[in-house]
C-alpha cells in the first residue's frame, strides 16, 4: 500500500524523520517537498542530519501571500495524488504545506491522516490557526499529541477516529538527544561570514513571527532584553528576518547578542541542551526546552501548548525588554510527567494507519 507524505517547513521535517523510519517499513512511501522552507539551512541539511530520504518530488514553492502559495501548492500537489493515487496522504502540523495537502486530498476522496491534530488558539487571526482547523475538518485520523488536544477535538464535535498517540517532535528529540546531538554537528557562523566560539554559558533564541520581526521597534524591544543578560545570547536569524535584525544590531551595538545563520536539528538540539534559558516565539522550540528541562519564555500572545505552561517552565512575554526580562527572572520548577508521550508516538502513527487501512473502511 502506498502512503504520499507532505512536508515543507522545518518542524515538519523533523516529525516526518520519526514517522517515515517505521513508515518505510510497512509501506511504499511517496515523499512531497512542497518546498515552503528552501535553503540550505532551512531544508537540506535537515535531511542530511536526519537521514530523511530524498523526496520523490520537490515543487520548489516558497513565498508570495497565503492564499497565492497554498493555490500553487494545491494545483501541484493534485497532479502528484493523481498520478500515484495512494491509499493515505499523511500531513503535518499547520502550514500551507498542510492546508494544501489536506484540500487536494480530500477533492481527490483520498483518506487523510493530520499528525498534530487538536492545537486550538482560539483566534483566526493567527493564519496557522486557519490551516489547522480546516486540516482537522476534512482529515479521517485525527492523531493528537496531548490530552488537550483530544478535548479540543471533542468540544468541536469530532469523537470518532481521534487517536491520543504523543509528540513525534518528543521522539525526535530524545532519538537525536543520545545519538548525534551529543556533540556540535557545526559550528554556527556569524551572518557575515565569520566563526564564532560557543560561549560556556549563554542563553538560545529563535525569533522570526512577522508581528515580532516586522518593526525594527519591535525587535529592538526583544534584543534590548537578550543584551541586557549576564550571558551572551546565541540568535541563529532566519532568512526573512536578516536585514531588520542586522540594521538593529549595528545600530544599537548589542554586543552580548551573537548572530548567526538558521542551524540545523542536531546543533538546535545541543543548544537547547546546554542553553541557561530559552527565548522563542516558536512552537517547536518552547517544546524541545519544556523536554529538556529549560526555562522558556515564549514572545507570542496565545498558549500553544498549555501543557508546558507549568512551574513557570514556559510563561508568554510581550515583545518588551522588561516584560521578557521579568518573565525570565521567575523562578521556575521542573513538573514530573510526560504529557507529550512516552517517545513512541511513530509507532503508534503507523500502526493505526495500518488497521485502518487493512480495515478496508472507507471510500476514495
Amino acid at each position: 500500500m502506498k502512503i504520499v507524505t507532505i512536508i515543507g517547513a522545518r518542524p515538519q521535517f523533523i516529525k516526518a524523520a520519526t514517522v517515515s523510519r517505521i513508515l518505510r517499513n510497512r509501506f511504499e512511501e511517496v515523499l512531497v517537498h512542497t518546498g515552503q522552507h528552501y535553503d540550505y539551512n532551512m531544508s537540506e541539511i535537515f535531511f542530511q542530519e536526519l537521514d530523511i530520504p530524498e523526496p520523490n518530488y520537490n515543487l520548489g514553492i516558497s513565498g508570495g501571500t497565503h492564499g497565492a502559495m497554498t493555490g500553487e501548492m494545491l494545483k501541484e500537489i493534485e497532479k502528484v495524488l493523481v498520478k500515484e493515487m495512494p491509499e493515505m496522504v499523511l500531513i503535518y502540523g499547520d502550514t500551507n504545506s498542510t492546508l494544501a495537502g489536506a484540500l487536494a486530498a480530500v477533492k481527490l476522496h483520498i483518506p487523510i491522516c493530520h499528525v498534530e491534530s487538536g492545537i486550538r488558539l482560539g483566534t483566526l487571526s493567527n493564519p496557522e490557526e486557519v490551516n489547522r482547523i480546516i486540516a482537522d475538518d476534512v482529515s479521517t485520523l485525527l492523531m493528537c499529541c496531548t490530552e488537550s488536544a483530544v478535548e479540543f477535538l471533542k468540544k468541536e464535535g469530532k469523537a470518532g477516529n481521534v487517536f491520543l498517540v504523543g509528540d513525534p517532535m518528543f521522539d525526535a528529540f530524545l532519538y537525536y538527544s543520545e545519538g548525534k546531538a551529543v556533540e556540535m554537528h557545526e559550528t554556527p557562523v556569524d551572518l557575515d561570514g565569520f566563526e564564532i566560539e560557543l560561549p560556556d554559558k549563554f542563553y538560545y533564541m529563535t525569533c522570526h513571527r512577522e508581528e515580532n520581526t516586522a518593526k525594527e521597534e519591535t525587535i529592538y524591544e526583544i534584543l534590548k532584553a537578550m543584551n541586557a543578560l549576564p550571558f551572551p545570547t546565541i540568535y541563529p536569524v532566519h532568512p526573512r528576518n536578516q536585514k531588520q535584525v542586522l540594521k538593529v544590531n549595528r545600530e544599537h551595538h548589542m554586543e552580548n547578542v551573537i548572530l548567526c545563520k538558521p542551524v540545523g536539528y542536531l546543533s538546535s538540539i545541543f543548544l537547547v541542551n546546554h542553553a541557561e534559558k530559552i527565548v522563542t516565539d516558536s512552537g517547536g522550540l518552547q517544546r524541545e526546552a519544556f523536554f529538556a528541562g529549560k526555562q522558556c519564555v515564549t514572545i507570542f500572545d496565545y498558549i500553544v501548548w498549555p501543557e508546558t505552561m507549568v512551574g513557570n517552565m514556559n510563561q508568554l512575554a510581550k515583545p518588551n525588554h522588561e516584560d521578557i526580562l521579568n518573565k525570565l527572572n521567575t523562578k521556575a520548577e521542573r513538573v514530573a510527567g510526560r504529557p507529550f508521550g512516552d517517545g513512541h508516538s511513530a509507532e503508534k502513527i503507523v500502526s493505526i494507519i495500518e488497521d485502518f487501512l487493512n480495515d478496508g473502511n472507507y471510500e476514495r
